[in-house]
Formats: structure tokens, C-alpha cells, sequence
């Protein structure tokens, strides 16, 4: 998905910068531009920066789900 239509820069890129070290907008507009020109895509770098830093938990694949005897 296109992020920054200025620049050109998809989901991948931002989070590969993501991934490669940058924790915040301005790091990511620095690293790799996306947000540094007319700034309307920053929320949606925001999303993509707090979802790299979420905590991730192992669930198991049926938690949550409620099972029924068989009959």
C-alpha cells in the first residue's frame, strides 16, 4: 500500500526503515523521507511506528473460541 505519495514509498519501505532501527516519525522522515513533504501520510507512519513497538504475545490458536460437545 502507497503510505507517501510524495515520495513514492510504500507499507514495505516504511517498515523496513521501521525495522532497521528508526522509533519515530521524524526518524523514518529522516531515514527515508516518507513524511517530510506535505506530512499527510505521518498518522499512518505513526500506526506503522506503534505496531513495530507493540508487544507481541504467543496465544494459542484456539483461545478465545468456545468449543461444543459433539453430539
Amino acid at each position: 500500500m502507497l503510505v507517501c505519495h510524495c515520495k513514492g514509498l510504500t507499507d514495505r519501505a516504511v517498515r523496513r526503515t521501521v525495522n532497521s532501527g528508526a522509533c519515530s516519525v521524524a526518524e523514518v522522515t529522516r531515514s527515508c523521507g516518507a513524511g517530510g513533504i506535505c506530512g499527510g501520510c505521518r498518522p499512518a507512519i505513526q500506526e506503522i511506528v506503534d505496531d513495530a513497538s507493540a508487544p507481541r504475545t504467543a496465544r494459542h490458536p484456539f483461545e478465545g473460541l468456545e468449543l461444543s460437545a459433539a453430539r
